[in-house]
């Protein structure tokens, strides 16, 4: 029987009912892991985005992966506490959390207000410094883990003059991500616990989709799929020394590792 790259390894996954975090959970799954696909739709909506953690789950468990789907709103503390509990509970360990969930904000400055600013930075800041003390103690005990938190080119500055008005709160809120990453990879990577950031680049989703437009110049764009070798490899980074990056998908195999 063949080996796969994540045998035997458990994955929690953060928007995992469409987009980037569908394309990791399945593609997770296929690399052997058990995959938690965690989000807030559970239950198809006719009025929002297509896509639910029930479909995703039931796309791996149709082509023989293992998964179960828990409803989390990553801006709700005992949404996230459920998460981490019933993961353990399911499948008595967790080795690798994808923090790719994200609230979007949009607004030019002037149209912003204070309450929209203060909800994307509790929902989409606070909510990493929260699910990864939960998972910490969990990782440390079984001698490691790793923990991957999905970031944006628009959190570099070099990139500001290329993107559109509007995203003010999201970049400020993705660089505050790779921040938290660089800041505490150093304090985990003593417990076999590797913390790294990554850059998916210009991936079309049911998201992107709707913010650009059907008629938008796809040209240059790819699916969710082509992340999906890079997230694996950084999820088999428990108790190495690669830890602590700012990694770029688009590059996988070109300059890293």
């Amino acid at each position: 029987m063949t080996v796969k790259e994540l045998d035997g390894r458990v994955v929690i996954v953060t928007g995992a009912s469409r987009g980037i975090g569908k394309g990791l959970a399945l593609g997770y799954a296929d690399a052997g892991a058990a995959v938690v696909c965690a989000a807030r739709s559970a239950r198809a909506n006719p009025s929002a985005l297509p896509g639910t953690i029930e479909a995703t789950v039931d796309e791996i468990t149709a082509a023989g992966g293992q998964a179960i789907a828990v409803r989390c709103d990553i801006g709700v503390d005992a949404d996230l506490e459920a998460l981490v509990e019933r993961t353990i509970e399911e499948f008595g360990r967790v080795d690798s959390l994808m923090n790719n969930a994200m609230a979007p904000t949009q607004a030019v400055f002037d149209a912003s207000t204070v309450d929209e600013w203060d909800e994307s930075m509790r929902v989409n800041v606070r909510s990493l410094f929260l699910l990864t003390k939960l998972v910490e103690p969990h990782m440390t005990a079984q001698g490691g883990g790793s923990i991957i938190n999905m970031s944006s080119h628009g959190a570099d500055h070099a990139v500001t003059q290329f993107m559109p008005p509007g995203y003010l709160t999201y970049s400020v809120a993705k660089a505050a991500l790779e921040r938290f990453t660089t800041a505490l990879a150093p304090e985990l990577v003593g417990r076999g616990i590797t913390v790294n950031a990554l850059r998916p680049g210009a991936v079309r989703t049911e998201m992107t989709t709707l913010e650009y437009g059907e008629d938008h110049d796809w040209s240059g764009w790819k699916g969710p799929e082509s992340v999906v070798p890079a997230a694996i490899f950084l999820s088999a980074q428990i108790a190495t020394d690669f830890t602590g990056r700012i990694c770029d998908a688009t590059t996988f195999g070109a300059d890293w590792p």
